[in-house]
């Protein structure tokens, strides 16, 4: 069964909307999918330094 999803809002700051959306695009993928997938790496790098 897939993860449950949330729907949430933020504000980001133009400049780094621009490079997410190139960076998604270039993977072929949606904004959301490359979000989740740079946020989930992000945590498990922290989860990594804190072991």
């Amino acid at each position: 069964m897939k993860p449950l999803k949330e729907k949430i809002s933020i504000t980001v700051d133009g400049d780094l909307l621009e490079k997410a959306r190139a960076a998604a695009e270039a993977d072929d993928r949606s904004l959301s999918q490359f979000i989740n997938i740079a946020l989930r790496a992000y945590l498990a790098a922290l989860e990594k330094n804190d072991n």
